[in-house]
């Protein structure tokens, strides 16, 4: 069976020697040396400053939100995101009492649309959070002129977006936040994990304390805070991973490039940003119809080959992130749910066997879809 992906685990003699640090220190959590030393390597890797690493990319979300002030108030509030997204982008506003209000996507990039973001501002609105869908670059200039216009924060999504650059810059510096995700199935990972980065050294500071339950010092608490803290031995395994990345990337890119060389013409590809770099962390593919989806979809899992509905359904389709009113009215969402009924996730990550995925992909776009 060939899963969608596969979590990339370093080899056991490097992983090994954090651990073994961590025996001979007896520091388990709370910025041990080993989250010190991730940060440092992480912000040097990534070409960012303000990064604070959290246990997982959904806290990373959740604290954003609370330490700019967009989450925490007793008053109703909303912020603009994507329906294309992981169920995380949403829920976690959901969670911190901001109402998620979808605006559409553009159909080449899969990305939100500066102007369909705009027409979905409401008076309550405190933020803008956008999504670098499977790595490429959102219109940033467009919605940072949006935000600007309307005083807003921007909290980017960048689950998918670890090493990627925009001209030359990494695409984390946009906005006043961006977060990562180190989940397991990740590009990057620390078996679970993730991280923030902050514009402003302020906000940065603020979030250091919430993520330790609001504690200043041992007499001291500051803010409100709760536990989002990363601890030493999933640093241990961001410290191996960064290591071996070199091994790890060059693995997903050559599968990357297989799969473009083989499929293209036959699928509908995502438009990639023109000045953004490509990590290779997915390759996603859409299809005419959800009929000739779940056709390819089928055969696919015939020849034992797992690929993934992903983002499947429309955000905008769950109930449980429905305003309490009532379902979300009238914004045209036509795009994004469209997209969503007729998008796969490939299998990829170092090692898989490309052309055992290709040979019956192509196979079943000549028999369902190439004879249309």
């Amino acid at each position: 069976m060939i899963q969608v992906t596969r979590p990339y685990l370093p080899s056991r003699e490097r992983l090994m020697h954090y651990i073994d640090g961590i025996y001979e220190r007896h520091w388990l959590t709370n910025d041990g040396p080993l989250v010190q030393e991730l940060t440092r390597r992480l912000e040097s890797h990534l070409g960012v400053d303000n990064l604070l690493l959290v246990g997982n990319g959904t806290l990373a979300l959740q604290v954003a939100y609370r330490a700019l002030g967009v989450s925490g108030g007793d008053a109703c509030v909303d912020a603009v995101t994507s329906p294309f997204s992981f169920v995380a982008t949403a829920s976690t506003l959901k969670w911190e009492g901001v109402q998620p209000v979808f605006a559409d996507i553009d159909p080449a990039t899969w990305c939100l649309a500066p102007e369909a973001v705009e027409a979905a501002i409401t008076p309550a609105t405190r933020a803008i959070v956008p999504v670098h869908v499977f790595g490429n670059a959102c219109d940033a200039e467009g919605i940072e002129r949006v935000a600007h216009r309307h005083g807003l924060k921007v909290v980017y999504d960048g689950a998918h977006a670890f090493g990627v650059r925009l001209r030359g810059e990494s695409l984390l510096n946009w906005g006043d936040a961006a977060t990562l995700s180190f989940h397991a199935t990740k590009l990057f990972h620390t078996i679970e994990g993730g991280a923030i980065v902050f514009r402003r050294r302020q906000d940065l500071e603020r979030a250091r304390l919430m993520i330790n339950f609001g504690i200043a010092g041992p007499e001291q608490i500051n803010e409100l805070g709760i536990n989002a803290k990363m601890n030493e031995f999933q640093a241990a395994m961001g410290l191996a991973q960064l290591d071996e990345l070199e091994i790890n990337q060059a693995g997903r890119a050559a599968a990357w490039e297989r799969y473009e060389q083989a499929l293209s013409g036959c699928f509908i590809t995502q438009r990639r940003h023109p000045e953004c770099s490509n990590n290779h962390a997915y390759f996603p593919i859409a299809l005419a119809s959800e009929s000739d989806l779940l056709a390819i979809l089928a055969l696919l899992q015939e020849h034992g080959v797992v690929a993934r509905r992903y983002f499947y359904p429309s955000l905008s389709r769950v109930a449980a992130l429905a305003p309490a009113r009532g379902l979300p009215s009238a914004t045209n969402l036509s795009r994004a749910e469209s997209l969503a009924r007729r998008i796969l996730c490939l299998p990829l990550y170092c090692g898989v066997p490309v052309e055992q995925v290709i040979q019956p992909l192509l196979a079943g776009w000549r028999y369902h879809v190439g004879a249309a």
